[in-house]
């Protein structure tokens, strides 16, 4: 398997990580189509298919409902096959999102995922941003205390999920790496994966099918929008890993064909 390197952490990841929201929340999201959660046997069928397919990568969070402490069941005796990614900042609360980005909350709000994901260690923790990045930055301690549990090895990396071009760059100055929006149909943050080429730090990237809805505004829309949408992302020099989420086995299937086809050397 070809995996590609988030920064300079010494983590390896594939190409196409795993998304969990929709093992824990089904409430105030924004897809397309209403869905039930999975039941556990279906859960571990999902990430017993991906595991087989190469994905490596594993993304959750806080805000995800009960997806942290699902995993941290589903992935008994198979952790160090996994790099997860969880966040801090965001919560999801009696259907509302709360937000604290204080470094007492981000330490009590990793050592709660530690427990709840059964782990001595969260490879990645990325702030969830509320959409005010430079303020979270440059007022808030999120990221100073994650640089902390970093050093005191709670954590191997972090950085952001941020939502503009001035926060990405100055979160990605300031940590390992980020997470931003891209794909055929929303292009601004391109800015930030440039420079986190520049100087070696990860790039994730999400709504990379446009959260389901395939960017079938564009022109005249491709004839596989999915294909057409992969190609786009993963080669664009700096992206280290697309996040799509899916509880299907067979999109995720062809999720991960459709990322081999867009890769020159596949994975």
């Amino acid at each position: 398997m070809i995996q590609r390197p988030f920064g300079t952490t010494g983590i390896y990841v594939s190409p196409l990580g795993l998304g969990t929201v929709k093992l824990g929340r089904n409430q105030g999201v924004k897809y397309p189509q209403g869905f039930a959660l999975p039941t556990d046997a279906e859960a571990l069928a999902l990430i017993d298919r991906a595991r087989e397919l190469g994905v490596n990568l594993i993304d959750t969070a806080p805000a995800y409902g009960t997806s942290e402490t699902r995993l941290g069941e589903l992935l008994r005796g198979q952790r160090k096959h996994w790099i997860i990614c969880s966040k801090v900042g965001e919560e999801f609360v009696d259907g509302n999102s709360q937000f604290d980005f204080s470094a007492e909350h981000t330490r009590a709000s990793i050592e709660r995922s530690l427990r709840r994901l059964n782990t001595d260690v969260i490879d990645i923790v990325l702030v969830h941003s509320d959409g005010d990045d430079c303020r979270i930055i440059e007022r808030e301690g999120a990221l100073e205390q994650l640089a902390e549990l970093k050093r005191q090895g709670k954590i191997r990396a972090f950085g952001m999920s941020t939502k503009t071009v001035a926060g990405g760059l100055l979160a990605a100055a300031q940590s390992d790496g980020v997470m931003v929006t891209y794909n055929l149909r929303e292009r601004d943050e391109r800015a930030v994966i440039d420079y986190c080429a520049q100087h070696q730090k990860g790039v994730f990237i999400k709504k990379a099918l446009a959260s389901g809805h395939l960017c079938n505004d564009i022109g005249s829309a491709p004839t596989d929008p999915v294909q057409a949408s992969m190609n786009f992302v993963l080669n664009t020099n700096g992206v280290t890993s697309a996040i799509v989420g899916t509880i299907n086995p067979r999109h995720l299937q062809d999720n991960v064909a459709r990322a081999r086809s867009a890769l020159s050397d596949p994975y």
